[in-house]
C-alpha cells in the first residue's frame, strides 16, 4: 500500500531524483549521459555570464561529474540538440523540435523576442542575407560591421544582429554550433532537410499537452502552478491536463507536508513506496531548473533565492553571480565565485550558510570534496576561500590544492 502523505524530505527527493541531483553518477560520465540528462531535464537553459563555467555546462556537471565540457558543443553540431525558446533559451532535444515549432510559426506571440515591424522595414536586406547564407554558408552576428557611430551594449544590437535574432525566433535560422559561445546561424532547411510543417507540425493545443507531460516527468512531484513555468506557458489547460492524468493513473496526488496537495508523476510512483535518500552534494547554477522558478525553490526547499547580477552592487544581499549549493537532499547554502583562469584559482569571495544548518564532519567533507571537484574540473589548481562564515573559518583553510598539475 503505498502512503498519499509525504514528508518534505520525501517530496524533495522526488523532486531531485527526477532532476538527476539525488546521487551523484557513480562513474566516469559518458557521452549518452549527457543527452540523457537533457533529456531526463527536458530544457538545458543557456546562459553567457561566465564568471565560472557557463550555465549550461555548470548545469550538466552538477549531474555528471567531470566530464569534457565540449560534448555539450559536439551535441549540438550532431544536431543532436537545437536551440530555441522554451523556459527562455534553452538546449533542447531535437526530438522535441516539434512542441516548439508552432512558436516559431507565430513568433509575434514571444514578445521583445521579434518585431515584425523590423522584419517588414528592413524586408529587402533579411532577403539579401538569407541570399547570403544560402549561397556562401552558415554566418555570426561578428561577421558583419555595425554601423559608423553604434554605440556597443546588450540592448544596442547593430542591424544584422537584429535580423538574424528575428530569424531564429521566426524558426527561418537555427543555430549549427557556437564559436566562442557566439551563435553560428544556417538556414533551417539545411539543418533540418525533411521537416515539412504539413506533415510533422504539431496544433498549439497538442504541444502544449506534451510540454505539460514533459514539465510533469522533469518536476517529479509538482503543484499546478508550478507546471506552466517550465516552458513558460501562457493560459496553460492545466486543470484539463491533470483530470485527464488522473483518470489514466499516469498522476497521483499525494499530501504534503506543510505544502498540502502536491502531484506525482508516474516515473515516480516506485520511490513513493521505496524513497532513497538524497547523497549528492553539488554545486548549482542560478538557472538550473531545480531552482530556476524561485517560488518552487522557496516552497519546496524553503530557499530564498534570487540571482542579483542585474542589482546595483550596493543594494546586492549576497553577490554578483551567486550560486546554491545542494547538500544531501537540502539546499543548504550559497556561494560568490569567481573563477580566475589565468591564475588557475577559484576563488570563492564569500560563502553563505542556510540559518539552522548543522555544521558536522560529514557538511565539511562534502563541501570541500564539491568545491575541489568544481574547482578542477575547470581547471583551478588552487581553491582560495576569501570569507567564511566565523563557524567554518576555523574548520576550512583558506587555500588548498585541487590536486590538478598544470602540465
Amino acid at each position: 500500500m503505498i502512503s498519499s502523505d509525504l514528508s518534505l524530505n520525501h517530496a524533495r527527493q522526488l523532486q531531485l531524483a527526477a532532476q538527476g541531483l539525488l546521487r551523484p553518477l557513480r562513474r566516469k560520465a559518458l557521452f549518452d549521459d549527457l543527452l540523457a540528462s537533457i533529456r531526463q531535464m527536458s530544457l538545458l537553459q543557456i546562459d553567457t555570464i561566465h564568471v565560472v563555467a557557463r550555465s549550461p555546462y555548470l548545469v550538466l556537471f552538477s549531474r555528471l561529474g567531470d566530464y569534457p565540457p565540449e560534448w555539450l558543443d559536439q551535441a549540438l553540431a550532431q544536431k543532436q540538440l537545437f536551440e530555441y525558446w522554451a523556459h527562455e533559451a534553452c538546449f533542447i532535444p531535437i526530438e522535441d523540435y516539434p512542441l516548439l515549432r508552432h512558436r516559431m510559426l507565430n513568433p509575434a506571440a514571444l514578445g521583445w523576442k521579434y518585431n515584425q515591424a523590423w522584419m517588414d522595414q528592413h524586408h529587402q536586406e533579411i532577403t539579401g542575407l538569407l541570399e547570403h547564407i544560402r549561397e556562401r554558408g552558415p554566418v555570426r552576428s561578428a561577421d558583419f560591421d555595425a554601423p559608423p557611430g553604434q554605440k556597443p551594449g546588450w540592448w544596442s544590437w547593430k542591424p544584422h544582429k537584429r535580423h538574424l535574432e528575428n530569424l531564429f525566433s521566426a524558426g527561418e535560422l537555427m543555430v549549427t554550433e557556437r564559436r566562442n559561445f557566439q551563435r553560428v546561424y544556417d538556414l533551417r532547411q539545411k539543418i533540418m532537410p525533411h521537416w515539412d510543417d504539413r506533415l510533422h507540425a504539431l496544433s498549439e493545443e497538442d504541444a502544449v499537452q506534451q510540454m505539460l507531460e514533459r514539465s510533469a516527468a522533469s518536476l517529479g512531484i509538482f503543484h499546478p502552478s508550478w507546471l506552466a513555468d517550465y516552458y513558460r506557458l501562457k493560459r496553460a489547460p492545466i486543470a484539463t491536463y491533470l483530470a485527464q492524468r488522473l483518470e489514466q493513473g499516469l498522476v497521483r496526488a499525494v499530501q504534503v507536508e506543510k505544502l498540502g496537495e502536491l502531484y506525482v508523476h508516474h516515473t515516480r510512483y516506485s520511490q513513493l513506496e521505496n524513497p532513497r535518500a538524497a547523497t549528492h552534494t553539488a554545486i548549482l547554477s542560478p538557472f538550473d531548473p531545480l531552482v530556476w522558478h524561485r517560488k518552487r525553490a522557496s516552497e519546496l526547499f524553503d530557499f530564498d533565492y534570487r540571482l542579483e547580477c542585474y542589482t546595483p552592487e550596493a543594494k546586492r544581499q549576497y553577490g554578483y553571480f551567486v550560486l546554491p549549493i545542494l547538500n544531501r537532499g537540502a539546499l543548504k547554502g550559497r556561494l560568490d565565485a569567481r573563477m580566475l583562469r589565468k591564475e588557475r584559482v577559484l576563488q570563492v569571495r564569500e560563502l553563505w550558510l542556510e540559518p539552522g544548518t548543522r555544521i558536522s564532519q560529514q557538511l565539511l567533507d562534502d563541501l570541500s570534496r564539491a568545491l575541489t571537484n568544481f574547482a578542477r574540473w575547470q581547471g583551478a589548481e588552487y581553491v582560495r576561500m576569501e570569507a567564511l562564515p566565523p563557524e567554518l573559518a576555523h574548520r576550512l583553510p583558506a587555500v588548498w590544492s585541487t590536486g590538478s598539475d598544470s602540465d
